[in-house]
């Protein structure tokens, strides 16, 4: 017997993304339904290579009987229809940033803390860490499991997708016009400046120590997941790329660990394809990442300036591994571990 599983934002990139997911993966689902706002009703939706959904309204949706519901709709509308999803009794995993620092919710990367799912039943919700976070303690986990880490310095190098559709076609927009001797400001609505062959040291807003939201997402966020000791210190940049994230992750150990060591403990760790031949084209960047389900791992070094220091380069997709590949890989261990259903 499969499950009622409802799609929350579903017409959204992370939305259409978590579709074809599932649909990858043979999600045991014998019921989807998309969810969207008023505007979005009646559209359809591809699930599979044969079949469609039409698009329900979210504000109008009864929950009950819904077994699992996956949400990215962003953290307000998530807010208010995420605890209603689960007072009908469904569990909900959520891909917004709303409910990631909640206490009682559990926030899950299935390779590294799949023990944490058990915490669903407090609010019945599960949270989906920030993308950025994601692939870092992903290739974090081994690492710290055979040497134990102590400070993480990590600059990102994050796609417009990680920002929306709007962002994505603001960069195709101002590299065209550039092209065609536009003013930039034309096709400038999305980010604080030109994103079109640039780099934006700005994702979220600005805090009252300097660093900006997404910064201080993957500081509490790794500390939640992993290990509340790791001290970790993030800058975080937005450039002109589609899709794909990519991350230079600066470690200091507490033990010592080679090279060698990290690139085999990397290699056994599931959910990570390492890549690090010192030659030319001997590492991933973020346009081989794209549709592809890994974290991938290269540039793996000694850091010298730091007593037990490894230097690594990190890339995923941002919408698969970032997004909703890890909301489905969660759902599918709740399934394995917490909610069978009697055939």
């Amino acid at each position: 017997m499969g499950y009622k599983v409802a799609v929350m934002g579903a017409t959204g990139n992370v939305g259409r993304e978590l579709l074809s997911t599932m649909a990858e993966r043979k999600f045991p689902a014998d019921e989807v339904v998309a969810l969207a706002s008023e505007r979005s009703v009646g559209r359809e939706i591809s699930f599979g290579e044969d079949k469609i959904l039409k698009v329900q309204n979210l504000a109008e949706y009864d929950f009950a009987g819904t077994d699992i519901v996956l949400s990215s709709p962003g953290a307000s509308v998530s807010a208010k229809y995420a605890p209603k999803a689960a007072a009908a009794g469904a569990v909900v995993v959520d891909n917004t940033s709303h409910f990631r620092m909640d206490p009682d919710v559990p926030l899950v990367v299935p390779e590294v803390n799949p023990e944490a799912i058990a915490g669903y039943t407090k609010s019945g919700i599960i949270a989906n860490p920030n993308c950025s976070t994601i692939q870092m303690v992903v290739a974090l986990k081994p690492l710290h499991d055979i040497a134990k880490i102590k400070r993480v310095v990590v600059a990102t190098y994050q796609s417009t997708s990680g920002a929306g559709k709007a962002a994505m076609d603001e960069l195709f927009n101002q590299t065209k016009g550039i092209f065609s001797n536009e003013p930039v400001s034309a096709h400038q609505k999305k980010f604080t400046k030109q994103i079109a062959f640039n780099a934006i040291p700005h994702i979220d807003k600005f805090m009252d120590d300097g660093a900006t939201k997404e910064e201080w997402k993957m500081v509490v966020e790794t500390k939640k997941i992993m290990d509340p000791d790791i001290d970790v210190f993030a800058t975080c940049v937005r450039i002109p790329v589609f899709i794909g994230h990519g991350e230079a992750v600066h470690i200091e150990f507490e033990n010592p660990i080679s090279d060698e060591q990290a690139r085999e403990a990397l290699r056994a760790a599931p959910g990570i394809v390492v890549v690090d031949q010192r030659a030319d084209e001997g590492y991933v960047t973020p346009a081989e990442c794209a549709g592809e389900d890994p974290t991938y791992v290269s540039r793996i070094r000694v850091d010298p300036t730091v007593p037990n220091g490894l230097a690594m380069w990190v890339v995923a997709d941002n919408l698969r591994k970032g997004a909703a590949l890890n909301t489905v890989q969660i759902a599918e261990e709740l399934i394995r571990s917490y909610l069978r259903k009697a055939a």
